[in-house]
C-alpha cells in the first residue's frame, strides 16, 4: 500500500473568525499569493492593506514622455508600481535606479521587481535618500539622466504596518522614522520639543489654526505607543466636533513625521540639484499629497522656468480622475507636476 502524501500544515487560528494583528495577516504580509482577495479589495474602491496602488500612472507616463534606450531614476521606489511600469517603457536598452531610504521596503521591493523579470542589468537599487541624487550620479560616473520621477510623502506599505508607527488605526511603537536605523523617533521627538516650536510646526505641516493649546498638551512627554499619542490629541481637542477631533489626529501625526524625517529639507535639496541631474530635453515629473510639497515644486519649477533652467514646466497641476479617486481614494489629493530640462 502506498503512503499518503504529507498533509500541508494547517493554517495559524486566529481569535475570532480573522486575524487581527498585522504580522498575523498573512494575505496582508503576502499580497502577491492572493491576487483574487487583491483583486476583490481594488474592486470596492481601497487599497489592500500591504500594497501600493500607482497613482496617476498614465499621467505620470504621459508626463515623462519615455522612450526605450532611456537612463532614469524612480527617486521614490516604494512599493515598485510606477518602477515597473518605467522599466516596461523603457525596455529595451534602459536603465533605472530606484532610489529609497526604507532599509525595510526596499529589499521588497528589489525581489518583486527581480520576479517580474528585471535584473541587475536594467535595475538597480540605491540605498539613499532622493536629496542625494548628485552623489547617485557621480558615484555611477553619470553626466546626467534622461528622466527623474518622485512620488512624494509616506508609501500604503510604510502606514499600513503598525510597526512603523505612521497610523493611529493600531497600536505600535510611535517611531515614524523612513529610516529605522537613522535619527530619533517620533517617541524622543515628542519628548524633546518645546511647546513653542511644536506649535510652529503645526501650523506649517498641519495647517492648524491656533494650534497653542493643543502644543502644550503634547510637547514634552512621553507617549508609550500611537493609540496613547492619539487619544491624548482627542482629549486636547474635545471642544471640536468629532469630524473635526479625527482631523486633527491625522494633522498631527502627519506634521510629527514631517519633522522627524525632515521631509522638507530634503525635498528642497533635491529640488536644488534636479535640473543639474537632467539631459537636455529630459524631463522630472513629481507626485505630491501635501499643500507645502505642492508649493515647493510649483515654486522650484517656476523659478527653474524664468532662470532657464527648464524650458517648458506643466501649465496647471494634474490630479485624479474621479473615476481612479473611487478606485483608489489615496489618489484624491495627488498632484502632478512635471519640468522639461532647457
Amino acid at each position: 500500500m502506498s503512503e499518503l502524501p504529507p498533509r500541508p500544515p494547517r493554517r495559524k487560528r486566529y481569535r475570532g473568525k480573522n486575524p487581527r494583528a498585522f504580522d498575523e495577516k498573512y494575505k496582508e504580509l503576502a499580497p502577491h499569493l492572493h491576487p483574487e482577495v487583491v483583486a476583490k479589495v481594488r474592486a470596492s474602491g481601497k487599497t489592500p492593506a500591504g500594497t501600493h496602488v500607482p497613482i496617476l500612472a498614465a499621467e505620470c507616463l504621459a508626463a515623462l514622455q519615455l522612450e526605450p534606450g532611456m537612463i532614469g531614476i524612480d527617486a521614490t521606489l516604494g512599493y515598485g508600481g510606477h518602477a515597473l511600469l518605467f522599466l516596461k517603457a523603457i525596455a529595451p536598452g534602459g536603465i533605472l535606479y530606484g532610489m529609497d531610504c526604507d532599509p525595510i521596503e526596499q529589499p521588497k521591493t528589489t525581489q518583486r521587481i527581480a520576479a517580474a523579470g528585471y535584473g541587475s542589468d536594467v535595475f538597480r537599487p540605491v540605498h539613499r535618500n532622493y536629496a542625494g541624487i548628485a552623489q547617485l550620479l557621480r558615484a555611477e560616473n553619470l553626466p546626467a539622466v534622461d528622466f527623474v520621477f518622485a512620488d512624494l510623502g509616506c508609501s500604503s506599505m510604510q502606514l499600513d504596518n503598525p510597526q512603523r508607527g505612521f497610523s493611529f488605526k493600531n497600536r505600535g511603537p510611535l517611531d515614524m522614522r523612513m529610516n529605522p536605523h537613522h535619527g530619533q523617533s517620533a517617541q524622543k521627538w515628542l519628548e524633546n520639543i518645546r511647546a513653542e516650536k511644536l506649535a510652529r510646526l503645526l501650523a506649517i505641516y498641519g495647517d492648524l489654526d491656533q494650534p497653542e493649546d493643543l502644543a502644550s498638551a503634547l510637547a514634552g512627554r512621553h507617549f508609550p505607543d500611537t493609540l496613547a499619542f492619539a487619544d491624548a490629541i482627542r482629549a486636547a481637542s474635545a471642544h471640536e466636533t468629532a469630524s473635526n477631533i479625527e482631523h486633527t489626529v491625522r494633522m498631527v501625526f502627519q506634521t510629527v513625521r514631517i519633522a522627524v524625517n525632515d521631509e522638507f529639507s530634503a525635498l528642497d535639496g533635491f529640488l536644488r540639484t534636479i535640473a543639474a541631474s537632467l539631459g537636455q530635453g529630459s524631463r522630472v515629473a513629481m507626485l505630491t499629497f501635501h499643500s507645502g510639497e505642492d508649493r515647493r515644486v510649483k515654486h522650484a519649477f517656476r523659478d527653474g522656468l524664468r532662470l532657464g533652467h527648464y524650458r517648458a514646466i506643466s501649465e496647471t497641476v494634474i490630479t485624479a480622475s474621479s473615476e481612479e479617486r473611487h478606485l483608489n481614494p489615496r489618489s484624491t489629493s495627488a498632484k502632478l507636476r512635471w519640468a522639461e530640462k532647457a
